[in-house]
């Protein structure tokens, strides 16, 4: 599997930032987003908030990351909520 990293321009509070993601992440975000019913912006503004270390892209790719792995472990232990499951991500994957 092949996986080329794009470097996406994207504005967050007001400026414009780039972030570097394979398309798989990418495309991940903006499903996520939808879901969610925010904008790509706001989503990624939300995570820049949120990360305690790291650089953006990198965070995004843990909050995905997360995002999948919740709800996978939701349908294996029966629904437990999200901050039973990751306490230290739960709180990004929250509506607004």
């Amino acid at each position: 599997m092949t996986s080329t990293i794009v470097k996406h321009t994207i504005e967050v509070a007001g400026r414009k930032t780039s972030l570097s993601l394979e398309d798989a992440f990418w495309q991940a975000l903006k499903d996520i987003a939808w879901g969610s019913r925010m904008t790509l912006g706001d989503l990624v503004a939300k995570i820049y908030s949120a990360r305690t270390h790291g650089n953006l892209s990198s965070a995004v790719r843990l909050f995905v990351l997360n995002h999948y792995k919740e709800r996978a472990d939701a349908s294996t232990h029966g629904g437990l909520a999200s901050d039973q499951l990751q306490p230290e991500m739960a709180h990004l994957n929250e509506a607004p």
